[in-house]
C-alpha cells in the first residue's frame, strides 16, 4: 500500500518570520476542523471527506514545524523560555489531535470495518457535513459568500474551502468562491441537498442508515459519540483557557478528560461483550480504533491547557491573540437564589436578555450535558460553559450570583 497524502512529507520547510500568534490561531482552527471532518467521515462513511482530513494533517505538520522555529527565535532569555514552554504544549497537543484525526480518517480509507450502528448514530434533524467540488457552471462560482447569502436563506454555511493545496479556514463574507474549489458545507438535513447540488452540479446522496441489532453495541456506539462530543468541547476549552489565561476553563478540561477516561473504560467493556454476539467481530476493529483516537484527543486537550494549570505566566504572543478576539468562552456557576435558576435553555440559548450561548452544563450528580440540541432548565449548582461577547459574559456571570 502506498503512502497517504497526509503521511509525513519529506518536503523541506524553510524558516519564515511568521508571527507565533498567527500560527497558534491557525493551528487552533485547523485542529477543530480536523476533528469535525474526521468524525463526519466515519459517521457518513465518506472516503472523500476522510481524504481531506489527510491533506489537513499534512498542513498541521507544516504549522507545527513553523511554530517550533518561531518559538526558538522568540526565546531570548530564561524568562522567555519559561513563558514559552506552555506554548510548546499547545503545539504538541495540536499535533496529537492531528495524528488522532488522521487515525480516525484511515478507518474509512482502509475499510477497517465499522458496525452499521455507527450510521444510526447520526443524529436526526441535526446539521449535516458534506464535501463537494464547485462546478464550472455553478451559479455560486465567482461570487462572495456575502453575495450568495446562503446561511440566512437556507441555514447552510461554508465552514472551509480547499483551493488546490491551500486551505481557507473560517471563510468570511468577502471570501470568493471559485470553480474547482473544494467546499465543506454544514447545515440542516432538509437544506443541504439543494445547496450541494447548486454548488457541485451533482445530486446529493444521503448516507443510508440501518437499524442496529446488538444492545451492547448500541451502548458502545452511544458511548463513543458522547466521548467525541466531550473531546471536542475539551479542545475548545483548552485553547480558550490558554488564550484567555483562564484557570477555571483549564480545570474543566481536566474534568472532561476524567469523564472521557471513564467512558472509554465502559466503551471497551461493551465492545468486547458485543463481539461475542456480532456476526463479524472483525467489523468492530474500526470502533476500537475510534475509541483510542478519541481518548488521545481529550488527553491532547489537557496537554494544551497544562501551562495554565501550572500557573505559568502567559507569553505576550498569546496576549496579542486574545486582544483580537471579540467572542470569548466563560465558565459560570449558578448560585442558589440566582435569577438564572429555573431559566429554560433551548438549543443552547437561555431565556434571558443576555446574548450568551450555553454550550455545555456540568451538573454535580449527572455529569456533562451538551445542550446545543437539547432543552433543559438551569438549576443551582450547575456549572455553565458559555460563549458570547466580553460584556455579555460579565453580565451573565453577575446573573449567576445570588
Amino acid at each position: 500500500m502506498g503512502p497517504y497524502e497526509g503521511d509525513v512529507s519529506s518536503e523541506s520547510i524553510d524558516y519564515e518570520p511568521v508571527s507565533v500568534k498567527d500560527v497558534l490561531v491557525e493551528m487552533k482552527d485547523t485542529s477543530e476542523l480536523l476533528i469535525d471532518l474526521s468524525y463526519s467521515a466515519v459517521l457518513h462513511g465518506s472516503e472523500a471527506i476522510a481524504r481531506e482530513v489527510l491533506t489537513l494533517e499534512e498542513k498541521m505538520g507544516v504549522l507545527q514545524m513553523r511554530a517550533r522555529m518561531s518559538l526558538m527565535m522568540a526565546a531570548r532569555n530564561p524568562s522567555d523560555t519559561e513563558r514559552l514552554a506552555p506554548v510548546l504544549g499547545v503545539v504538541g497537543g495540536a499535533q496529537k489531535i492531528s495524528d488522532a484525526a488522521g487515525d480516525v480518517a484511515k478507518i474509512v480509507i482502509e475499510e477497517m470495518g465499522l458496525p452499521e450502528a455507527m450510521r444510526a448514530a447520526i443524529p436526526e434533524a441535526v446539521e449535516m457535513l458534506v464535501r463537494g467540488t464547485v462546478a464550472r457552471d455553478s451559479e455560486f462560482a465567482g461570487r462572495t459568500l456575502e453575495d450568495v447569502n446562503l446561511e440566512s436563506r437556507t441555514g447552510v454555511r461554508v465552514i472551509a474551502i480547499r483551493r488546490g493545496p491551500e486551505w481557507i479556514l473560517n471563510p468570511g463574507p468577502e471570501t470568493m468562491v471559485e470553480s474547482a474549489d473544494v467546499v465543506i458545507l454544514r447545515g440542516p438535513d432538509q437544506s443541504i441537498a439543494d445547496v450541494y447540488e447548486t454548488y457541485t452540479g451533482e445530486a446529493y446522496e444521503p448516507p443510508e442508515v440501518d437499524e442496529p441489532g446488538v444492545d451492547d453495541l448500541d451502548r458502545a456506539v452511544d458511548s463513543i459519540v458522547h466521548m467525541k462530543n466531550l473531546s471536542e468541547l475539551a479542545v475548545d476549552l483548552a485553547y480558550s483557557s490558554i488564550l484567555f489565561d483562564n484557570v477555571e476553563l483549564a480545570e474543566e478540561v481536566r474534568n472532561l478528560e476524567v469523564e472521557v477516561d471513564a467512558l472509554q473504560s465502559r466503551f471497551e467493556a461493551w465492545t468486547l461483550r458485543a463481539a461475542a454476539d456480532a456476526d463479524d467481530p472483525v467489523a468492530l476493529r474500526g470502533l476500537i480504533r475510534l475509541g483510542i483516537a478519541t481518548e488521545v484527543i481529550s488527553d491532547a486537550a489537557l496537554e494544551i491547557s497544562e501551562g495554565v494549570l501550572r500557573d505559568i505566566e502567559v507569553h505576550p504572543v498569546v496576549e496579542l491573540a486574545v486582544k483580537e478576539s471579540d467572542e470569548i468562552i466563560s465558565r459560570v456557576e449558578i448560585e442558589p437564589g440566582s435569577p438564572l435558576v429555573g431559566t429554560d435553555v433551548v438549543e443552547g440559548i437561555p431565556d434571558t436578555e443576555v446574548s450568551m450561548s450555553v454550550i455545555a452544563i456540568r451538573r454535580p450528580d449527572e455529569g456533562w450535558l451538551l445542550v446545543a440540541d437539547a432543552e433543559t432548565e438551569l438549576a443551582a449548582g450547575d456549572v455553565l460553559i458559555a460563549k458570547g461577547t466580553r460584556t455579555s459574559a460579565e453580565t451573565f456571570e453577575k446573573l449567576a450570583s445570588a
